[in-house]
């Protein structure tokens, strides 16, 4: 069943249009994009089953191709419209970043963080490396396993900071069991990079933890 077929008080184009995107819930917006469901499946069913598989919109935005093709009535063109939007929402929110102080905007970097990290099935460490305006240089994904002293190398990242002439870094990883508590082994970390990093005189502003809706700030909690 397409948008038009459906009964005219339930049509999301039609919703947004008279009342604005921020008054449609994630499967109405979502059912805009896909356009048309399947036989016996309305687009917002399809639309809400899909939301429903990938655990809400924060899990569909790290969403792969091949994730998305495990959806029926999913084909090749409405997936490549999801992947592209999804990675404009990526985008637009780093873009954000490299304009002003990150700082500044502590929600957005938690936000960004979490799009790019909180659905990952396995424990990834990345560093924000930063100007001396804190605006954001670039991001990279370093390690991946559970994080200990032994396993993230701190000559590694501050080689990557040389690299772009960082004044300073936004440690980060996710706990994929969902709990965003800081281990003694996060901790440990976080003391070791920045006695590490101290010493080429970049300064370590914070270390994020994020998991699936949630987030925590090692400085905000005195840890970093």
């Amino acid at each position: 069943m397409s948008l038009k077929d459906l009964p005219a008080d339930t049509r999301p184009r039609e919703k947004l249009q008279a009342r604005g995107a921020g008054a449609l819930s994630d499967a109405e917006l979502l059912a805009i994009l896909l356009r048309t469901g399947l036989a016996g499946c309305s687009v917002l069913q399809m639309a809400q089953t899909t939301l429903e598989r990938f655990d809400g919109l924060a899990g569909l935005l790290n969403a792969s191709g091949p994730d998305l093709a495990r959806i029926k009535g999913l084909g090749p063109a409405k997936r490549a419209e999801i992947l592209a939007v999804m990675e404009l929402a990526k985008r637009a929110t780093a873009q954000q970043l490299r304009e002003r102080e990150v700082l500044g905007s502590p929600e957005t970097v938690k936000h960004y963080l979490q799009l790019q990290l909180g659905h990952r099935p396995h424990e990834i460490f990345a560093v924000l490396f930063l100007d001396s305006q804190n605006r954001l240089i670039a991001m990279e994904e370093m390690f991946r396993g559970t994080l200990s002293q032994t396993s993230v190398y701190p000559r590694e990242v501050a080689l990557r900071a040389l690299h772009h002439h960082a004044a300073s870094v936004i440690l980060t990883h996710n706990h994929p069991s969902g709990s965003v508590l800081p281990s003694a082994a996060d901790k440990a970390l976080t003391a070791s990079l920045k006695s590490a990093l101290g010493l080429l005189d970049v300064r370590v502003i914070d270390h994020i933890i994020v998991a699936q809706g949630a987030s925590y700030s090692m400085a905000e909690e005195g840890w970093a």
